[in-house]
C-alpha cells in the first residue's frame, strides 16, 4: 500500500479539482446538474482514482486505476474546452487550467510507464 499524499501527481490533480470546483461555482445556475456537475465529477475522479489505486495490492491494479485517472483527465480536458466555447471561462483562465491539465496528464503517463516497467522487470526476474 502506497501513501497517495506522497505522489506529486496526486497533489497536482487535487489542486486541479479544487480549482475546478471554485471556478465552476460561477457557472450559470441552469448548468448545476449539467456541465457544472459533470466537470466537477470528472476532475475529482483524477485524484480519487490515484488514491484508490494506491490502496490496491498490486502494481497491476495500481496501473489500472492510473489509466482510469488518465481517462478522467481527458474528460476534464474536453469539458474545460466546452466551458471556454460556451463563454463560462475567460481565455486566460482556460489557458492556465489547460496547462495544469496537460501537466497532470504528462505526470500520469510517466508514472504509469514506470509502474508498468517495474512490473515487467519483476516478472522477468522470476
Amino acid at each position: 500500500m502506497k501513501d497517495f499524499r506522497q505522489l506529486r501527481v496526486w497533489e497536482k490533480a487535487h489542486q486541479l479539482a479544487l480549482a475546478i470546483y471554485k471556478i465552476s461555482s460561477w457557472f450559470p445556475k441552469e448548468e448545476l446538474y449539467g456541465l457544472t456537475s459533470q466537470i466537477r465529477r470528472a476532475s475529482m475522479s483524477v485524484p480519487t482514482n490515484i488514491a484508490e489505486g494506491c490502496g490496491r495490492g498490486t502494481d497491476a491494479e495500481f496501473a489500472h486505476f492510473l489509466q482510469i485517472a488518465m481517462g478522467s483527465a481527458c474528460e476534464t480536458e474536453y469539458e474545460w474546452l466546452l466551458c471556454l466555447e460556451l463563454g463560462f471561462v475567460l481565455p486566460d483562465e482556460y489557458k492556465n487550467m489547460q496547462e495544469v491539465l496537460e501537466e497532470v496528464k504528462r505526470m500520469l503517463a510517466t508514472l504509469l510507464k514506470t509502474v508498468r516497467q517495474d512490473r515487467r522487470m519483476l516478472i522477468a526476474e522470476s
